[in-house]
């Protein structure tokens, strides 16, 4: 977009306040991670979704997949555990402030 060459040494910072960009893909992905978690919690304790965030399915990972869960990464954003976070996202109203600031943080 900008044509700036890899040798230049520019900051991602620094390009996104040329481009006048106020919020990164990254915040946008974590916001609607943990905003679909809150949704999952909010829900019925049958049901298949909060099964799976909570680990609770039986077999084994295939042998070329990533060590990183969907709960792994719902942990180290909020630094607390999975059924802190299934806790707080009980209450909307919290877990609505909890993202909001998870989010400005990045």
């Amino acid at each position: 977009m900008l044509r700036i060459p890899w040798t230049a040494f520019r900051t991602n910072v620094s390009i996104l306040q040329e481009l006048q960009i106020s919020s990164r893909l990254s915040s946008e992905c974590l916001r609607r991670i943990l905003q679909y978690f809150g949704h999952i919690a909010r829900k019925e304790s049958d049901n298949l979704e909060r099964l799976i965030v909570t680990g609770k399915v039986d077999g084994k990972r295939a042998r070329e997949r990533s060590p990183i869960r969907w709960f792994d990464q719902i942990r180290a954003a909020l630094n607390s555990t999975i059924y802190g976070a299934l806790h707080n996202a009980k209450d909307r109203n919290r877990w609505r402030n909890i993202v909001r600031a998870k989010v400005m943080k990045q």
